[in-house]
């Protein structure tokens, strides 16, 4: 997929890397997770961009699922003294807190915030969310030689923002939908789901790696017992995001975009609103 984008492919779109965006007043913004590229995400959209006034942002919080380095190096992007409050499980505020690089988020402007699973809180815009345990593991740089692939820890939790009776899910990464999980995804009119792989072998299969999908702690696609199985039959838009440069669906009009998108799922893209 990267060599048909570089080579100017129009069935394959650029894509920067999984971070969401949220906000009921186009005033304020909540960050779901902040992706390495975060700076070229903010240069695309302009709601996101400094505004009038010294160190002034329209970002105010940013809510983390995990410590990969995919979902927190982009706060890195932040560090010019901007207040806003980072929040997130006390696992993954522990591993911010072990790399010192993170110090650069000055303490004094920017605030960090341990939440509790399944407690609900509030955030600016009458926004209230909710971090919630999915099947996963730690990210990639904290792995002992025998990680837990689907434990439900504070490692890797999923993001649940509702306001008034309209709910958005996030699930950047997950190993396996369980009847909790299940139930919540149902009652959502939203749900961005991780879709890294579409088969479980196919960094092996593609020579990009000799890991399967299940021991990087992401469920595949296809099969009985893939994503598209275990959420078939939601109320709400299926969306699929976090997908790997390996992924076939991102080739517009691939056999596999077809499948995923008779289903019923649709593909995340850069810059795409989503409006409830």
């Amino acid at each position: 997929m990267c060599r048909l984008a570089w080579a100017g492919d129009t069935r394959v779109e650029p894509l920067t890397q999984a971070s969401l965006a949220v906000s009921t007043d186009g005033e304020r913004w909540v960050l779901l997770n902040a992706s390495p590229d975060l700076r070229a995400q903010v240069q695309a959209t302009p709601a996101l961009q400094p505004r009038a006034g010294t160190r002034d942002t329209p970002i105010a919080a940013v809510v983390l699922t995990g410590a990969e380095v995919d979902q927190v190096a982009g706060l890195l992007v932040l560090r010019e003294r901007q207040n806003f409050t980072v929040l997130a499980t006390s696992e993954t505020l522990a591993a911010l807190d072990a790399n010192p690089i993170f110090r650069v988020l000055a303490g004094d402007v920017v605030t960090r915030k341990a939440v509790a699973r399944n407690v609900p809180f509030a955030l600016p815009g009458d926004l209230e969310v909710e971090l919630f345990s999915v099947p996963g593991k730690v990210a990639l740089y904290l792995e002992d030689d025998d990680p837990a692939l689907a434990a439900e820890t504070g490692a890797n939790v999923g993001v649940e923002v509702a306001c008034g009776d309209r709910r958005l899910l996030y699930v950047p990464g997950a190993a396996a939908v369980n009847g909790d999980l299940r139930q919540r995804l149902d009652r959502a009119d939203v749900v961005l789901f991780d879709a890294t792989l579409f088969v479980d072998d196919e960094m092996i299969l593609t020579g990009t790696g000799d890991k399967t999908g299940r021991r990087m702690g992401h469920m595949p696609l296809d099969g009985a017992d893939g994503t598209l199985a275990a959420l078939g039959g939601l109320r709400g838009r299926r969306i699929l995001t976090h997908i790997n440069n390996t992924n076939p669906i991102l080739i517009k009009g691939s056999a596999e975009r077809r499948k995923v998108e008779a289903a019923g799922f649709e593909v995340a893209e850069d810059g795409m609103e989503i409006v409830l």
